[in-house]
């Protein structure tokens, strides 16, 4: 069953309660989220993403969802 951009955003969600997030993406498989969250406040890009990518890790190993590009920063 493919995973869809609503899916994606609870499964962020449930990491980052309180985050900006915007998931884009249809084909049930490529995907490009943005995430914008105070706890990104002094990590780097690859500690960002890393810490996103944790939150939707069984998915990428279940291969429900193939790919989903990041971007990752602490608010203004």
């Amino acid at each position: 069953m493919p995973i869809n951009a609503h899916e994606i955003e609870q499964l962020i969600r449930q990491s980052f309660p309180d985050a900006k997030i915007i998931v884009q993406g249809d084909d049930g498989q490529h995907f490009a989220a943005e995430v914008v969250d105070e706890s990104f406040r002094g990590m780097n890009r690859v500690q960002q993403q890393r810490a996103v990518n944790a939150a939707i890790r069984a998915k990428l190993d279940s291969g429900e969802l193939h790919a989903l590009a990041l971007t990752t920063r602490a608010p203004d």
